[in-house]
């Protein structure tokens, strides 16, 4: 009789723990998403939604002369492009890339790439207070394509 209660307790755990597992990758996805779409769209409550105030990004971008340079982007900075997205009306086509893949989701910790108009980022994100956000993005653009 113990057997069988300790099977059923294990059993009802490892359900919980599976669907606390697809809930965070829900969630994770959802802070990919709202990254994106706070840049597409110009919404700052998306972005503020999907990104640490503490975020550190930094991403490589192709010159006019076919070089790669690269550059970092602050919180603040995230956040003043989206509004000039806004202001000036600069919105990302509907048919634009948006596209977010989890590679690892942990307790804390999470792994995910996002693909975009502007090119790949790959993105590292914690859990704090039960809430999703970027913390870490590598970015590169623009896509390549294979040949």
């Amino acid at each position: 009789m113990k057997n069988i209660l300790l099977f059923i307790s294990l059993l009802i755990f490892s359900q919980l723990s599976i669907k606390a597992q697809t809930n965070d990758s829900d969630l994770v996805r959802q802070a990919g998403l709202n990254y994106i779409e706070g840049f597409y769209e110009g919404d700052t409550l998306k972005l503020k939604n999907g990104i640490s105030s503490e975020l550190f990004k930094f991403g490589y971008w192709k010159g006019e002369d076919g070089n790669f340079g690269g550059d970092q982007m602050t919180y603040k900075q995230a956040i003043d492009y989206s509004k000039g997205v806004l202001e000036n009306e600069r919105f990302v086509s509907s048919a634009a890339p948006k596209k977010v893949e989890i590679f690892d989701v942990q307790e804390h910790i999470a792994a995910i790439k996002i693909t975009a108009w502007w090119g790949i980022d790959y993105a590292l994100l914690s859990r704090k207070e039960g809430v999703w956000k970027i913390e870490q993005v590598l970015w590169q653009g623009p896509i390549r394509t294979i040949k």
